[in-house]
């Protein structure tokens, strides 16, 4: 009758490992269907071995979730992991006492990491100067040309490749009795962010902020007021249909009112499940062939997973072995084809493509080959500007002012830049 003893005692053991399991905590942002994904995968990271227990928690959106992380840290109760979102890059860059770099975490815990292995053009947003990661990108999108196959057979029209076509189709779309040409989501992102690294252009000074906090915005060049009073002159003769600040704008383009819609690659199954009655294709963002030749790559938007000091070594080993885990191929694999977003990794993209993904799902890798086609220059690594959530909002309500007829794109920019670089020189200050 000694099994009641051993039973105990094993249980007993049990427990104790369980409790000998190493807890991460990692705060978040993604709500709906992607936090079910976000705890899909912690599930399954927690499964593959018993040393740590990562638990994810939702904080609300982007900004909320980076300022809860703030505040917590300032009281000293931070999480190990926080998702913060790309314009936020900068602030959690200057909070050096705050954060982890991430290529220094991989190396103080052991753990198998190179940075080669990574989308230089979505790595290049989150590493510093000397190509270091200083977080690790987690859910990277860039924006892609959506357009509706029966309206442009309808008008005899082929998918436009440069600015100049989209003017061009525009016009036969309206002919062929569509209310408008194209939409935009994301304004400041697509048209003028996006628009500046695509034709080489700086959004700043100091290589678009990565060369320091002196930076000046610079998005009122000639270029960039061309096309924003292009898009006004379109939109007055229906070609161009403005339709919100973030992704308000879609809804034109699902009801067919819209026939092209330039919006995030990680929008593609919001499409695919609110598009009836029409087939639909992806393309790359076009570009102003008076200006360029060939065009750089796009960057991105989207968020990445900083680490912040503050733990214990062995949570630290844990956050390292779950940013291997997460950089696994399978798990990239599924998380881009689940929901839109770019694998973060070359192995990823290709063992995608090997399963037959791309070739199921036209479209799905118009993002990729927009990313890696060239190498990112300067110009077209991404944007490293303090504030810019706030310079941002900026744009958007001087752009409105275009739109509106109240000013002239170069008005409106020249005042943006302006009114920008007051909030840089207040940030520069806040952290000198």
């Amino acid at each position: 009758m000694l099994w009641k003893p051993v039973a105990a005692i094993a249980l007993t053991l049990c427990a104790m490992q369980a409790q000998a399991a190493t807890e991460i905590t990692w705060w978040h942002a993604m709500g709906g269907s992607l936090g079910e994904k976000v705890n899909e995968i912690a599930k399954e990271f927690n499964a593959s071995q018993s040393d740590y227990v990562i638990k994810p928690v939702f904080k609300g959106n982007y900004s909320e979730t980076m300022t809860a992380a703030i505040a917590a840290f300032r009281a000293h109760k931070q999480p190990d992991i926080v998702q913060v979102f790309e314009v936020g890059t900068a602030t959690m860059m200057a909070a050096q006492g705050a954060i982890y770099p991430t290529w220094k975490l991989m190396k103080d815990t052991g753990e198998p990491f190179d940075p080669n292995n990574y989308l230089s053009a979505v790595t290049g947003y989150y590493s510093s100067n000397d190509g270091k990661m200083l977080s690790m990108p987690f859910n990277s999108s860039t924006p892609v040309l959506y357009y509706n196959k029966d309206a442009l057979a309808k008008a005899g029209a082929k998918v436009p490749t440069t600015w100049e076509e989209m003017g061009k189709v525009g016009h036969k779309l309206r002919d062929a009795g569509y209310q408008c040409g194209f939409t935009t989501s994301w304004q400041s992102w697509i048209q003028l962010e996006n628009l500046s690294a695509r034709h080489d252009l700086p959004f700043a000074s100091e290589n678009d902020g990565f060369g320091g906090m002196d930076a000046k915005l610079t998005f009122n060049g000639p270029l960039q007021v061309k096309h924003i009073q292009q898009l006004a002159d379109w939109q007055k003769d229906g070609i161009f249909e403005y339709g919100g600040r973030r992704s308000d704008s879609a809804p034109l383009f699902y009801s067919g009112e819209c026939a092209m819609f330039m919006g995030s690659s990680a929008g593609y199954a919001g499409i695919k499940s609110n598009v009836k009655g029409f087939d639909f294709g992806v393309s790359q963002l076009p570009y102003w062939k008076s200006a360029i030749d060939k065009p750089k790559n796009s960057i991105i938007g989207g968020a990445s997973l900083w680490t912040l000091k503050g733990h214990s070594p062995e949570e630290y080993k844990g956050v390292a072995r779950f940013f291997t885990f997460l950089s696994s191929p399978k798990i990239q694999a599924d998380w881009h084809q689940s929901t839109g977003y770019l694998p973060i990794t070359h192995a990823a993209a290709d063992l995608t493509r090997k399963q037959g993904f791309y070739q199921k799902n036209p479209g799905t890798d118009v993002a990729i080959t927009q990313m890696t086609s060239t190498t990112p220059t300067a110009n077209s690594k991404g944007l490293r500007l303090g504030n810019f959530v706030q310079i941002r909002d900026i744009i958007n309500e001087e752009l409105e002012t275009v739109w509106a007829g109240k000013a002239t794109a170069k008005e409106a920019l020249d005042r943006a830049v302006e009114r920008g670089n007051k909030l840089l020189r207040k940030f520069e200050r806040s952290h000198s």
